[in-house]
């Protein structure tokens, strides 16, 4: 643990006693300071001199000294960085792990829900339990884009918007040339506080649109969209029905699903309009950014 500076007969002394063995060409000065670390010596920086015209002494060991701290300070942020990076990538893995393992249990919950819903012979109870399947499974997706994404924090939710929808047309059996789906969400990534509520709010407002808007096999297009505007994210869901019931206050109303829109909305901090006529709905909603 201390410095030392050994010239031709200190270290033949050294040799004689045993202390270190004799190896190559014999040196006429060795010196040797402790490289020290916060956990103590972590290693040794040593030079030697083989020819007398260049000895070294104290003002030698002095700069030694002062470059091995430096290197000890390097070696020292090098660990560090190694550790803090191993450490990152075991609770990457780890994260990716839970994401899988809560998506494939809120896939199980969807595949019991519809099981379940084959075994009613009440339509009520039946769509009940489809709406439901339907929730678990946009959460469902959330975690699977989670588990895929690069970052772990945030999803691509255009892609997400672009699944869920699709999804949604498959769950209602929609034939997709009697109703046009269009969905547009520019570069817009969410993070999960903000996915799932946001997920969850597209999965109501489209199932409401498939369920309502076009009665009698009347054909139309159902759009979705969310962009950035204004350091806020707009979205929207709209179709060309036959328009949201006048007496009806979306606000206030026995519909789990719009009584979910609006909890949700107010989760996000944000605000949410309806504007309707007789050829069509249109919810939008306007939430803080949360990048």
């Amino acid at each position: 643990g201390r410095a030392l500076l050994a010239s031709r007969e200190v270290f033949a002394t050294l040799v004689a006693s045993g202390e270190v063995d004799a190896i190559g060409t014999p040196s006429v000065d060795w010196l040797g300071v402790p490289l020290v670390g916060a956990t103590g010596t972590i290693g040794v920086l040593a030079v030697q001199s083989y020819t007398e015209g260049i000895r070294f002494g104290e003002e030698e060991k002095r700069i030694l000294q002062f470059v091995s701290s430096q290197a000890a300070m390097a070696i020292e942020r090098k660990r560090s960085s190694d550790q803090l990076k191993a450490s990152l990538k075991e609770k990457e893995v780890l994260l990716k792990e839970i994401h899988h393992r809560v998506k494939n249990n809120m896939q199980v919950i969807s595949s019991m829900l519809n099981l379940q819903s084959g075994c009613v012979a009440n339509p009520e109870v039946e769509a009940v339990l489809r709406d439901s399947q339907n929730r678990v499974r946009s959460m469902a997706l959330i975690h699977e884009k989670l588990y895929q994404s690069r970052d772990l924090s945030r999803i691509d939710f255009a892609d997400y918007v672009s699944k869920l929808t699709n999804d949604l047309f498959r769950s209602y059996s929609v034939n997709p040339d009697r109703i046009e789906l269009i969905t547009h969400a520019e570069a817009v990534s969410l993070g999960i506080d903000a996915a799932i509520p946001c997920g969850l709010i597209i999965n109501e407002l489209v199932s409401n649109c498939l369920k309502h808007a076009f009665p009698d096999g009347r054909k139309g297009r159902v759009e979705v969209t969310l962009l950035p505007k204004n350091g806020m994210y707009e979205l929207t869901v709209r179709d060309d029905g036959v328009g949201f019931p006048e007496d009806l206050d979306f606000r206030n109303t026995d519909s789990l699903g719009l009584q979910l829109v609006t909890t949700l909305t107010d989760q996000l901090d944000g605000t949410v309009e309806l504007t309707s006529n007789g050829t069509g709905t249109e919810f939008r909603i306007l939430f803080k950014r949360d990048d």
